[in-house]
């Protein structure tokens, strides 16, 4: 008891505390303290340190009593932190790591995407016109960027310029909505039946890497010179990117998704809808775009070979048209076209739906 007394009167003694009165908050820290001191106290203190109120403490129990005093000191009736800061101190650990990509002014985001591209396409036509200057081919099998500028004015002045360009966006854009109809359907169904996947798996797989252009001649035969032989090799190009892209996304789904869909009754249809599609959505979106750039590059294949009077003329028959007239302008020009309408699907739709879907599950930051 006598240890204990004096451990505590010292405590006035320690910096930070007022001497005028006694201290509240290391209360229990300090009765931690006195109780090892104590304790040492008997097993050897000198009479010396006993006369002179100190105790001997070693670093064991020194360490104690001041975690003891930290830990006590809000129980006690200290500050206590409030939720509001532990939470600002969360996002500010989170912000370490990675920094989510904020809403832009629309000028300042037009000028950060449309300015790299401009500079690529400057460069581009410079380097095209020196070899147009240096005649690296005759200037009849390479025109100059003028030359061919000035075929598309002409055909922009004769009026067709525009009905080539939504022929084949009007076919291109039914053919993929037929294609994600089927390519949907087909990858659930082969994500998840088991003995559907492995008959049809390694088919949808084969099918994506065969080239479109090897359907032309078959559905020639089948279909012949007419809209159905297009759209017949459309979906051929499409529908299998489409059906593995959703394939793909399915397979990376948590299974605690499911499970947890499961319990709250999302089965069967409903299940698809609110639980497999959307979890499944960002590996979707990117069969989507694989599925558009295929469909695109099936039917400029399809309007190169199937050309007739009744089925009009999109861009891919312009193209041929240009090469049986030996008209390397109205060549490159054609192939201009069909680069600028592919870019320009994939910018103003596929992109901002990406950037849309990303953003909405955090998934769109910098490291």
């Amino acid at each position: 008891m006598a240890s204990t007394e004096t451990t505590t009167s010292s405590a006035p003694g320690k910096p930070g505390d007022d001497p005028t009165g006694p201290s509240t908050a290391p209360t229990s820290g300090t009765t931690t303290g006195a109780t090892d001191g104590s304790t040492d106290g008997s097993a050897g203190d000198s009479p010396a340190e006993a006369a002179t109120g100190t105790t001997a403490e070693p670093a064991g129990a020194a360490a104690g009593r001041s975690a003891g005093a930290s830990t006590d000191a809000p129980a006690a009736g200290g500050p206590r932190p409030a939720a509001g800061d532990l939470a600002g101190l969360e996002a500010g650990l989170d912000a370490l790591d990675s920094t989510v990509v904020a809403r832009q002014p629309w000028l300042r985001t037009l000028l950060s995407k449309a300015f790299p591209p401009l500079i690529a396409i400057v460069i581009v036509l410079g380097l095209w016109q020196l070899a147009y200057h240096f005649q690296l081919k005759p200037h009849y099998l390479l025109p100059s960027p003028l030359d061919v500028f000035r075929s598309l004015q002409q055909k922009w002045l004769e009026g067709t310029l525009l009905g080539f360009v939504w022929t084949s966006v009007s076919r291109g854009a039914l053919g993929f909505l037929a294609s994600v109809a089927i390519g949907t359907v087909l990858g659930l169904v082969v994500a998840r039946v088991r003995l559907v996947r492995a008959a049809i798996g390694p088919i949808l797989s084969g099918l994506q890497s065969l080239p479109s252009v090897a359907w032309v001649p078959a559905a020639i035969i089948w279909f012949g010179l007419s809209d159905a032989t297009i759209y017949a090799v459309v979906l051929l190009g499409a529908v299998p990117s489409i059906a593995n892209g959703l394939v793909s996304g399915v397979d990376q789904i948590s299974p605690l998704y499911l499970r947890a869909g499961r319990t709250i009754g999302a089965t069967g249809l409903a299940g698809v809808r609110h639980v497999l599609l959307p979890a499944a959505l960002p590996g979707y979106l990117a069969g989507l775009k694989q599925g558009w750039a295929f469909s695109w590059r099936s039917l400029m294949a399809a309007e190169l070979i199937v050309n007739a009077p009744d089925l009009g003329t999109g861009l891919g028959q312009l193209l041929e048209q240009g090469r049986e007239l030996q008209d390397m302008s109205w060549v490159l020009a054609a192939i201009l076209l069909i680069l600028i309408v592919g870019i320009g699907i994939e910018l103003l739709i596929f992109a901002p739906i990406e950037r849309r879907v990303l953003r909405s599950r955090g998934l769109l930051v910098k490291s």
